[in-house]
């Protein structure tokens, strides 16, 4: 099974920098990093005192919500230990131990969470007090945590209110010389305290929230609009899972549930890829000029990946557009003016809105799925999307 293509490796909560370049796993991909397994155990979970206090956390529910968040299968043991009180005012915090099983034991994890008192909001990751100049510490912090080189610049913006009530926020850049990435940190409404993770509302359903979230209308697809299924997947062309997976969606999916099921296209390329970008532009660029030849010229891509190199991916993606029926011209023009560059920033906000950071990820009416499953586990998620009650799945 090809792995899946992620933003970047992790050695802790925080993330990394990759090729000098701000790439934070400080967002909900990190547990989509963390979160992702095969196999198979039931979760484990009980409702945990806190130490002095008689308030009581109710563990289940925290499983539950990291299983529908990060898209972990049953087959991945879960368990909450302890819950004591957090230096971060209004929180508790504890460890989620993560059990692949016997056959995956290498694997096995332990991540650290906090908790609100209200048991509203839940952060992956940790909370490091911060002292009189906390915009320059702020920098230093994500600095030494994230390991980046001296080389490269890092600035914090303002600090502002968030989207969550107990948080502020600021925008982290860095600056490498060549290139700029910008990523959003939380910190305790006093400023004493940055968030090194991300921070979770866990009044909301992860699943409607992505049935909010995710836009269907206008967008390159496959199947009826009005099927029982809906399949939205943020792929990069330069993943070699995305190209398995694309593979088992064309070849196996479209023709065992037929008019049941619509797959819908999210252009999602990552920026350690050299090429993924340019090929999603041309991608775009292909459903704009003849929407009827996109899958054909995304599935070429897909399939010859291993001929594509940063030399001769442009003088390729045109020979292959006009292979798939794509007037060479007119894909070429497009490609030059970088056209279709305002879908895929479009598809690369909804996908980060949604944690997207790892390729493939998809959304099954709303469920979220990591990587590139074995088939009978999507066949039994597909199946059980068909079973349930219909509900809208997505915005126009």
């Amino acid at each position: 099974m090809p792995v899946a293509c992620r933003g970047e490796e992790f050695s802790n909560v925080a993330g990394r920098f990759n090729k000098s370049v701000l790439i934070l796993a400080g967002s909900a991909a990190v547990g989509a990093c963390l979160w992702v397994a095969a196999g198979a155990a039931r979760v484990q979970a009980r409702p945990a005192r806190t130490s002095g206090t008689s308030t009581a956390i109710n563990t289940d529910r925290i499983v539950h919500y990291i299983r529908e968040r990060f898209g972990v299968p049953d087959t991945v043991k879960l368990t909450v230990g302890p819950m004591e009180n957090a230096p971060l005012p209004g929180f508790y915090q504890a460890v989620v131990a993560v059990d692949y099983g016997e056959q995956n034991k290498q694997q096995n994890t332990k991540q650290s969470i906090l908790v609100s008192k209200d048991d509203r909001y839940l952060v992956i990751g940790s909370a490091v007090p911060l002292g009189a100049n906390p915009k320059a510490e702020v920098i230093e912090k994500v600095r030494q945590a994230l390991k980046v080189p001296a080389a490269v610049q890092l600035t914090a913006g303002t600090f502002r209110p968030s989207e969550f009530a107990v948080f502020n926020q600021t925008q982290v850049t860095a600056d490498d010389g060549k290139k700029k990435q910008s990523q959003n940190f939380y910190l305790s409404k006093n400023d004493r305290f940055l968030v090194l993770g991300q921070v979770f509302a866990m009044n909301v359903d992860p699943m409607r929230e992505a049935l909010r979230t995710i836009t269907t209308q206008n967008q390159p697809s496959v199947g009826p609009a009005n099927a029982q299924v809906t399949i939205v997947e943020y792929a990069d062309l330069q993943c070699p899972s995305c190209a398995h997976f694309h593979e088992v969606l064309e070849k196996q999916v479209l023709p065992k549930y037929g008019d049941k099921v619509r797959v819908i296209f999210k252009e999602f390329p990552l920026p350690m890829h050299d090429w993924s970008t340019e090929a999603a532009i041309a991608n775009e660029c292909a459903y704009q000029i003849d929407p009827a030849a996109f899958l054909n010229y995304r599935s070429t891509i897909f399939a010859r990946q291993s001929s594509f190199t940063v030399a001769n991916v442009r003088d390729l993606l045109l020979q292959y557009g006009q292979e798939a029926g794509i007037d060479r011209l007119r894909l070429a023009a497009c490609m030059d003016a970088k056209a279709s560059m305002p879908r895929i920033e479009a598809d690369k906000r909804e996908g980060e809105k949604l944690g997207v950071m790892r390729t493939p990820t998809s959304f099954i009416n709303g469920r979220r799925v990591e990587g590139s499953p074995p088939d009978a586990d999507l066949y039994k998620i597909i199946d059980e999307a068909l079973t349930d009650k219909p509900e809208k799945k997505g915005k126009g």
